[in-house]
């Protein structure tokens, strides 16, 4: 029972991360009280979109679209470290920080959950001087979420739309939702990726705790049906759940969804691993042409 209503606690937790995307910016205290309760103050609001007009255009549209898009949560979150005089973009451990491409270097982005946003400074780290690694603006949450009006559009179009390798995983949030309907939007996805011209690599989804069946992992049904979908789609897979499965018990929060310090450095490691091998392949076949 209480593994049960720890993972509810946690699934609440990304759900409600997902909340308020797309809102409009407030501009009074009553708006922002409205949208993110006492979350934020408005003198923290207010000094927060000071530091923001004054940034120059491609950082301001980066933060106006992390506004947008990382709803009640994880915003305020991010408004309190982004005043903070010491606030470094590459060295920002929530993965958010604004990425200036080294033009010289392939560009890859990362789209996922809270578990894709754990790993994402360890694997820009992992890749410094080989890739200039971006994520998606957002938790990102559910394959409906992604499908919903322009929010892929919106998450692929940060610094510009070519990519050179996208690695991307939809899962836990889609645990309830009909096989079926799951299958058909990773299809709808992957039609959408395709047109970055980009290496699609989808990431299978980490072991979970099923909050009906304690010890009983979610992940499983879930990807057994988008094996079937990478594989009629062409689409590499990185089994990213055999990487921590065995240690599991070892690497995973009490929650039985999050990851240690310990279990998030063995993802970046893997993650890194996979991409660099995947910009290595798409460099040969490109100097073969």
């Amino acid at each position: 029972m209480r593994n049960t209503q720890m993972l509810c606690g946690a699934i609440a937790l990304c759900l409600t991360a997902c909340e308020g995307m797309a809102v409009g910016e407030p501009t009074n205290a009553a708006e922002l009280a409205e949208q993110y309760g006492d979350k934020i103050t408005w003198e923290q609001y207010t000094a927060y979109r000071a530091i923001v007009d004054a940034l120059p255009n491609d950082e301001r549209r980066w933060e106006q679209a992390l506004e947008s898009q990382l709803g009640s949560y994880y915003f305020p979150l991010h408004v309190r470290a982004r005043i903070q005089p010491d606030f470094d973009p590459a060295t920002y451990e929530a993965g958010w920080g604004f990425v200036r491409d080294d033009p010289a270097l392939p560009r890859v982005i990362l789209i996922g959950d809270s578990i894709s946003r754990s790993y994402t400074m360890g694997v820009r780290r992992a890749l410094a001087g080989i890739a200039n690694v971006h994520r998606a603006p957002a938790n990102c949450g559910s394959t409906a979420t992604a499908l919903g009006f322009e929010i892929l559009k919106l998450w692929l179009n940060q610094g510009g739309s070519q990519w050179d390798v996208v690695y991307f995983n939809f899962g836990i949030h889609d645990r309830n939702r009909d096989g079926e309907e799951y299958a058909a939007n990773l299809v709808n996805i992957i039609d959408h990726l395709r047109e970055t011209g980009a290496t699609l690599i989808f990431a299978r989804t980490t072991p979970f705790e099923n909050e009906d069946a304690p010890g009983v992992d979610a992940s499983v049904p879930l990807n057994a049906i988008a094996d079937a979908v990478m594989a009629e789609q062409g689409v590499a897979v990185d089994d990213l759940h055999a990487a921590v499965a065995e240690r599991v018990a070892e690497l995973q929060g009490e929650d039985h969804v999050h990851f240690t310090a310990e279990g998030i450095a063995v993802l970046a490691e893997h993650v890194a691993a996979t991409i660099k091998a995947a910009l290595e392949g798409r460099a040969d076949a490109a100097g073969g042409e």
